[in-house]
């Protein structure tokens, strides 16, 4: 009896990840195992920089607060602290966007907590 092979499977998951490999240089685009290898690094990547995205703009928000408090004649940690101690919640996020697009709400903001 014949082996019993699945080619059509096959071909459909190996067209998939050729799909994925598009735009890629040389041989990662044509060639199967090379470019097997290179999308899974890629995804692989893919995956560990969304985590590392939300680090890097935390970073920064906090220049940009930074930035904003010191032209008002305050570190940002002092800021932050007295922020909490002022028991306004405002995250990181809103801060920075308040210190460069908004800087009259930001200067009230560091007003009410000085």
């Amino acid at each position: 009896m014949p082996r019993s092979v699945n080619n059509v499977a096959s071909r459909a998951r190996r067209k998939r990840f050729m799909k994925l490999a598009k735009g890629f240089f040389g041989r990662k685009k044509n060639v199967w195992t090379v470019a097997k290898n290179a999308i899974e690094k890629g995804l692989g990547y893919a995956y560990r920089d969304r985590k590392q995205k939300k680090r890097e703009f935390r970073g920064v928000w906090i220049a940009r607060i930074n930035a904003g408090a010191r032209l008002h004649g305050m570190s940002y940690s002092e800021l932050m602290g007295k922020l909490k101690k002022a028991g306004i919640d405002l995250n990181r996020k809103v801060l920075a966007d308040l210190a460069m697009n908004h800087p009259g709400a930001f200067e009230a903001v560091v007003k009410k907590v000085k």
